[in-house]
């Protein structure tokens, strides 16, 4: 070993030391937001995740929680995540030590893929991105590996464990295909102007590629055992494994399933956006400079410019694929996820960059020595910085916020009730407690969205005899096709047990209307036979603290799942006061009253114990005193009901004043203020 490749391999080793010590400590303890749920708890049961199935994944998170017996599945597979980011910054750095020899700039491309704030914020959770950061990053090894090598030997063994690799990466995520689509060209033209080409070179590749496929073997056996009481489709035909691996329910190609598009300059702007912001102009500054020497440079010249070709094809065609609408905060959080693959190019590229500029310097100037420092300094700084800027958002050491919620929901239910989940945050986070944590182990998980497959009904047919299924699968649009059932037949059909829906019902099934109603219950809606009897006073009492929630409001990043979770909770303690009121607009005599009278108590009660709420509450306010001085005002003097919607409106117009209602809002203050006026004005002739 040349001392060039020990200081290497030193190097790359202290920085992943280095990374790993900040990772740890900041790693969640709890479960996470969105797929981080579903991913631990198919892990705990040897399930199938979601489309692709994550095999390779889903082993190593159940390893994980083998060798870390002592933690909760949620931290021991949120850890396994922090170490393999560490793994990744790791093997980017070697990368650049690779080609451009070790130094500040392989420093530089390990530590800035480390503190960037996307790096960073999903290494904390258990997420598919960082396994797959870390299969980028030998990619790039192997690619800088294979340019580097001396002699034919060396190059088909690189070869060959780099397409064993790439297979290996495919287990886990797709996106990986777009680098490997670019890279085989290259290989093959390298291997072509060395006379190292051959059919026996590419059929042995092949194998190599084919034989890192081998963790999807796991996919049909889970499926077959059906032992998992989680687990995603069924693989044990062909057809739904190829369903499965090809994402045919979310749409192959496709980020999700959904009809909509975004414009692909929209999308390419985003993500410049995200660059500046989160990697810097002197890191893009720096990418671009090593670009153009490399020009200069014959050890670096094809891999920089097959680094950018990579990075150039990946953000074009996830820009023109990814079918999220980004205006939503949410939806944007999902998306740029995704750029973790192009952010480890640009990474390498700032590295290179700066090595590149200081010999350049060093050529032309001189004081080696001198330039040498300037770069250390640089990294240093740039480091640093970024460090100090993302420090706070990404230590998510104290984060329970979802694991909360979720506990809260569970709580909240009665003994042996079905609940119906709808979207991930209720579904995944649930899911998690209840399968890996044996949280309320006597109610009955039921995923509305899931409940359309037929392999997921008959699934918990198995594994829940107690939950009646009145057909093969539910069909919302076709309820009358055979095999097919609708919500109330199914709600019919399990009539000895409490359900709940959480969060809420989807529209295009409306039958439930027919023979249910809807009580509100925090979070979650209790579907009751339209026949029991509803008392409100009784109603508001039982409901009135549901929930124990101290997170203050808007505490959370915008695109955030703790953000969703926190303001479900906020908008639950304000649901029965919207019900009463919503149940009072459409009766008619004393009843009327009595429940406007009800509806603005509870708002009253709820916005004065809070100095900082949602928007709405205020305008709920405004509204419920309004109609309630309509109906009489049941003993409150109509002055103090005048003034109660009159402010209330003002505040909510100085928090929304885009609201598209604004000036019907304006109009009525100016009719509020002009009837409290005639209202003094008769009070005076009286007296």
């Amino acid at each position: 070993m040349s001392a060039d490749t020990r200081r290497s391999w030193m190097l790359t080793g202290a920085t992943v030391a280095c990374v790993t010590a900040l990772y740890v400590p900041c790693v969640q303890r709890t479960v996470p937001g969105g797929d981080s749920g579903e991913l631990i708890t198919t892990a705990c049961e040897l399930g199938v995740a979601h489309p692709p199935g994550y095999p390779l994944f889903t082993l190593l998170a159940r390893l994980a929680m083998f060798f870390l017996p002592s933690l909760s599945p949620a931290h021991s597979v949120n850890l396994m995540g922090g170490l393999l980011g560490a793994a990744a910054c790791g093997a980017l750095c070697i990368t650049v030590c690779r080609l451009a020899g070790p130094g500040p700039g392989a420093v530089l491309t390990g530590g800035l893929f480390a503190v960037s704030r996307l790096s960073w914020q999903w290494s904390m959770v258990a997420e598919v991105f960082t396994l797959n950061n870390l299969f980028v990053g030998l990619l790039f090894f192997s690619i800088a590996s294979f340019h580097c090598a001396q002699d034919a030997r060396k190059r088909s063994k690189i070869a060959h464990w780099g397409a064993l690799c790439c297979g290996l990466g495919l287990c886990n995520q797709h996106t990986l295909v777009l680098y490997i689509l670019v890279v085989i060209p290259w290989v093959f033209h390298r291997l072509h102007s060395h006379q190292e080409l051959s059919l026996r070179v590419v059929v042995s590749l092949g194998v190599c590629f084919l034989a890192g496929f081998l963790p999807y073997v796991y996919l049909p056996v889970s499926s077959y055992l059906n032992t998992a009481r989680w687990s995603w489709g069924d693989q044990t035909t062909l057809s739904g494994l190829l369903a499965h691996l090809l994402r045919a329910e979310y749409g192959t190609f496709s980020l999700a399933k959904t009809e909509s598009s975004v414009n692909i300059t929209t999308m390419l702007q985003a993500q410049m956006d995200h660059c500046l912001a989160d990697l810097s102009i002197p890191v893009l500054v720096l990418a671009g400079t090593g670009l153009l020497l490399s020009a200069w440079d014959r050890t670096c010249r094809s891999v920089s410019w097959l680094f950018a070709a990579m990075l150039v094809v990946y953000s074009l065609f996830f820009a023109w694929r990814a079918n999220l609408d980004i205006r939503r905060p949410l939806l944007l959080g999902v998306v740029e996820r995704f750029w973790l693959q192009s952010d480890a190019a640009v990474c390498v590229l700032a590295g290179l960059g700066l090595r590149q500029t200081l010999t350049e310097l060093e050529r032309r100037l001189g004081l080696g020595g001198v330039w040498k420092t300037t770069g250390w300094v640089l990294t240093v700084a740039l480091l640093g910085q970024m460090l100090h800027n993302n420090h706070r958002e990404c230590d998510q050491s104290r984060n329970s916020v979802v694991e909360r919620f979720g506990r809260e929901l569970l709580g909240s239910v009665p003994k042996d009730s079905i609940i119906l989940t709808r979207g991930d945050l209720p579904g995944n986070s649930l899911r998690y407690l209840y399968y890996c944590q044996g949280v309320r182990p006597d109610v009955r998980l039921v995923d509305q969205e899931m409940m359309t497959y037929t392999w997921y009904v008959a699934k918990l047919g198995q594994h829940y005899p107690g939950v009646h299924f009145p057909g093969r699968w539910w069909d919302p649009v076709h309820p009358e096709e055979k095999d097919t059932f609708n919500l109330e037949q199914f709600l019919s059909h399990n009539t000895q047990r409490d359900v709940f829906a959480c969060i809420g019902l989807p529209d295009g099934d409306p039958s439930w209307e027919r023979s249910f109603a809807r009580w509100p219950m925090g979070v979650c809606e209790y579907l009751v036979p339209n026949q029991r009897q509803f008392n409100p006073e009784d109603w508001a009492h039982r409901t009135s603290n549901v929930y124990n929630w101290s997170e203050p409001h808007n505490s959370f990043h915008p695109a955030s799942w703790e953000r969703v979770a926190n303001e479900e909770m906020w908008q639950a303690r304000m649901k029965t006061a919207f019900f009463l009121f919503d149940l009072a607009e459409r009766m008619q005599g004393e009843g009327r009253a009595r429940l406007f009278e009800l509806s603005y108590t509870l708002y009253k009660e709820i916005v004065e114990a809070h100095s900082h709420y949602p928007p709405n509450w205020d305008k709920n306010l405004a509204l419920a005193c309004e109609r309630l001085l309509r109906s009489g005002h049941r003993g409150y003097t109509p002055d103090s009901l005048l003034t109660c919607s009159t402010q209330h409106f003002s505040l909510y117009l100085e928090k929304e004043p885009t609201d598209p209602q604004a000036s019907a809002i304006r109009s009525a203050i100016t009719q509020l203020f002009r009837e409290r006026d005639e209202l003094g004005q008769s009070s005076e002739q009286i007296q």
